[in-house]
């Protein structure tokens, strides 16, 4: 199989794109900025979900489903919501099309203008707290902890499939709360499942912290977020949990009775990831190879390829180890098709990023043996048959644990605690080619001096941004790198996706 994709250190946007083609995860649409997720993406975001899914239910959460379309109204509630989704909004204004009488086509029905137009879901705050009104009258209806599946449309300028499109799918959570102490550890609580996830689930490290008011979402008192980094040394925002106060009860008119029958306003939080996960996991752990998946979340866990091809002898060995291997709940296919060579298997298998592929021949057979290659370090051993399915199964475990430990080793070598601008401007475009970062970058520890108009400054000077101040680490006096003026503690710098 030929070399298909570009290796990082040539052109790390095209390799990054490349895997995405080659490994089928996804294509571009002919709707510009859009995506078509083909089989094998759509069911890596599958296993993300359930997973998620399942950590969501198990702390009390339940699904709905609200609207696609959003009365522009209600975006008006809510000063600094509309303000940070104006520019991003596609707004509907007609109903219905017409032959154009004049014989140029479809074009829309002037009769058909809606009385309202109508906003294309760019997140659901609005629509779901108008919606709250009804639900919550008492402290009894709280807490309301709703979370939504569904997809979105932010109108991007400049689009990579996965990272930012148009559109995308995602999970927003919106949750109701009698206390502003139970809403902040919502908010918290949501945030310790997304890292635990990243880390556990994708075996990507994170940093969890809170966003500056400059990056914070809009209508939020506080954003909390998971910091991950890629390996060109940008950050990617991995997941936000958000703190809304009663910003949309208040907007929205969204008031209980509590237990001394008094009126209060309700408190409120919504957090969120998408897609992009799978953006992050590719330029996580994939290499010049193709595509690597961390066992927890592939698809298909294991392949067997027979060698040379299918025949009676290989399929009945290749059927008794995956009948053992899917009664220990391993996600695992036999490669049958008989017109490609075992080369040409093991190349796309590799692509593909399968964490495991098991090779069967007669050869091996006639000595009790079987050959396992592993994608993560691309090392084959030969082991005995009759132990191939605890191996394998510890294998992935194995594999598992040496992504995220890797990944962890990247992201420490590549940190850098800096006190001068000099430094830190250095650091974001000298390569490290010994920490394998051929591009400069990293996360920067720093001293920032608490203003909007200084992180700007910084961000024009650098194109480096506050990722987050992170939540765990000691405070520390020091001095602003650009201004010289007094910090409590370093915040978390990076360029970024």
């Amino acid at each position: 199989m030929a070399k298909e994709i570009t290796n990082r250190t040539d052109n790390y946007s095209q390799w990054y794109l490349d895997i995405v083609k080659k490994a089928g995860l996804a294509e571009n649409s002919e709707v510009k900025g859009c995506m078509v997720i083909k089989p094998t993406g759509f069911a890596l975001w599958e296993n993300m979900k359930d997973e998620l899914d399942y950590m969501f239910k198990e702390t009390g959460h339940v699904n709905a489903y609200f609207p696609l379309f959003i009365p522009k109204s209600f975006l008006s509630k809510e000063a600094e919501h509309v303000e940070g989704f104006a520019k991003e909004c596609a707004v509907v204004t007609h109903h219905r099309l017409m032959n154009d009488p004049n014989g140029n086509g479809v074009v829309v029905d002037p009769s058909a203008k809606l009385e309202e137009e109508l906003i294309v879901r760019p997140t659901s705050e609005t629509i779901i707290w108008d919606t709250y009104r009804n639900w919550i009258n008492s402290y009894r209806d709280l807490p309301l902890l709703i979370n939504q599946w569904a997809n979105v449309v932010r109108w991007e300028m400049r689009t990579r499939m996965f990272l930012r499109t148009t559109e995308f799918l995602w999970q927003e959570g919106h949750t109701a709360h009698a206390t502003k102490m139970e809403a902040i550890e919502e908010t918290l609580r949501i945030l310790d499942i997304y890292a635990t996830f990243a880390e556990d689930y994708m075996a990507m490290p994170v940093i969890k912290g809170i966003k500056t008011a400059n990056e914070r979402f809009a209508g939020a008192d506080e954003t909390y977020c998971i910091e991950a980094l890629m390996q060109d040394g940008k950050a990617l925002q991995a997941g936000t949990s958000h703190f809304l106060a009663q910003n949309f009860a208040r907007a929205f008119n969204v008031k209980f009775l509590n237990e001394n029958n008094k009126e209060e306003l309700v408190w409120a939080t919504s957090w969120g990831v998408s897609t992009r996960l799978i953006g992050g996991l590719i330029m996580t752990h994939s290499d010049d190879d193709g595509l690597v998946i961390p066992p927890k979340l592939a698809p298909t866990q294991v392949v067997i390829v027979p060698i040379p091809k299918p025949d009676g002898i290989i399929n009945e060995a290749a059927e008794k180890v995956m009948k053992a291997l899917k009664a220990k709940g391993i996600r695992i296919k036999y490669d049958e098709d008989a017109k490609k060579r075992p080369g040409f298997k093991f190349a796309e298998h590799e692509m593909k990023g399968i964490p495991v592929r098991l090779g069967i021949g007669k050869r091996d057979l006639e000595k009790g043996q079987i050959e396992v290659a592993r994608r993560d370090t691309k090392e084959k051993v030969s082991i005995p048959i009759d132990g191939a399915v605890d191996y394998v199964v510890n294998l992935l475990d194995e594999i598992q644990d040496n992504l995220l430990n890797k990944a962890k080793t990247f992201r420490a070598e590549n940190t850098a605690k800096v006190d001068s601008f000099d430094d830190f401007k250095d650091i974001l475009t000298t390569p490290k080619y010994d920490l394998g970062n051929s591009w400069g970058g990293g996360f920067i520890s720093a001293h920032w001096d608490g203003t909007t108009e200084t992180e700007l400054k910084i961000k024009e000077l650098t194109k480096a941004t506050i990722r987050c101040i992170p939540l765990e680490g000691e405070e520390e006096g020091g001095e602003c790198i650009l201004t010289g003026k007094p910090s409590a503690r370093r915040v978390l710098f990076a360029k970024a996706y």
